[in-house]
């Protein structure tokens, strides 16, 4: 997360739970979740974000199954506050902060053998075949907590501008995962590592503009992130790190080459991360890629959309191999996504 100047970060391990939501109606509280059992190409991701004061949640579940399909859902449950993150079919609990949860999804799932369906997400949900899903993950810390809650130095809130904000407070973390995933009565075990964080505060999705994100868990002894976020009329911003053996080393600098597709989906990527021990050099190619899109009607008529690429990326470093997550989010102007648009990509 990139901390204003003159802030500073608090890391309270209260804020594993429920925050009383502020007043700005754009609130949202949210944890998100992935996971690769990178032995037999299978994946998964899921999010939960309240938005109390909308009178709804934001569900999403998305596995990436052995056989190459794809098994998703999105929702936008009705809830009544922000006691809990419990919408949908999809539970969050706190066993122990910033060190045991457990995720519990079920519902129903469509079953994609394109994710490129989603493109078309009125006649993906209309069209595709279903299965009923029972998903239960059980998270367990590989790496010490990352981020907080952004403060002034005295600790006391930061006065930040709803209509421009993406956060208030951001936590991340590199984790353990075992589970299950059940489709239709067929039960398929998972064995691997991933990555989870949390948001809170006023969020429209259109003011993160861009970011290239990419969390890697190689194993409980390492791991890297790479949160590349632009901004117009400003150079990109760097943060993240690279996790070795129960500390996170932060990055100081980092180089990003990505090739894209006709569609203007990452393909292959090279990654260059710095630290204070030299350079770690990380290389992906992604395997399977769901859009994802985020549409807001504008006071004035018009209409902000913003597009999420997650991509299922096998990476290599260091002589390791792994499966992570490469998500690439963009504001879309004029049909092209920002970052893109200008840099002539």
């Amino acid at each position: 997360m990139v901390v204003p100047e003159g802030m500073t970060l608090k890391l309270d391990p209260r804020d594993e739970y429920q925050h009383e939501p502020e007043a700005a109606s754009n609130y949202n509280e949210s944890m998100y979740f992935d996971m690769f059992d990178a032995g037999r190409d299978f994946g998964a991701w899921l999010r939960i974000g309240n938005r109390p004061h909308e009178g709804h949640a934001e569900t999403t579940v998305c596995i990436h199954l052995p056989d190459g399909r794809v098994a998703f859902w999105f929702g936008r449950p009705e809830i009544s506050s922000n006691a809990r993150l419990d919408a949908g079919g999809l539970t969050v609990e706190v066993v122990e902060p910033f060190g045991h949860l457990v995720v519990n999804y079920e519902g129903p799932l469509l079953l994609l053998d394109d994710p490129a369906d989603l493109l078309d997400a009125k006649a993906a949900f209309r069209q595709s075949p279903r299965a009923h899903g029972r998903v239960r993950f059980d998270l367990t810390a590989a790496s010490p907590m990352h981020g907080g809650e952004i403060v002034n130095p005295d600790g006391s809130l930061w006065a930040l501008d709803p209509e421009t904000a993406s956060y208030r407070g951001h936590t991340e973390q590199h984790m353990a995962v075992r589970g299950t995933v059940e489709l239709d009565g067929e039960v398929l075990t998972f064995d691997g590592f991933g990555f989870r964080d949390k948001s809170w505060g006023p969020r429209h999705w259109g003011n993160l503009y861009w970011h290239k994100w990419i969390p890697v868990t190689f194993d409980r002894d390492f791991g890297v992130l790479l949160a590349l976020m632009g901004r117009p009329g400003q150079p990109p911003s760097i943060v993240g790190h690279v996790h070795r053996d129960g500390v996170l080393l932060p990055l100081k600098d980092a180089r990003l080459e990505v090739e894209y597709d006709a569609d203007d989906v990452q393909k292959t990527i090279k990654l260059d991360l710095l630290t204070d021990e030299g350079w770690t050099r990380l290389a992906g190619e992604a395997l399977s890629s769901v859009p994802l899109q985020h549409r807001k009607l504008n006071p004035d008529g018009g209409e902000t959309r913003v597009r999420i690429v997650k991509a299922m990326t096998r990476f290599t470093c260091e002589g390791r191999s792994t499966l992570g997550m490469s998500e690439f989010l963009d504001l879309v102007e004029n049909g092209r996504p920002v970052s893109l648009a200008a840099t002539g990509a």
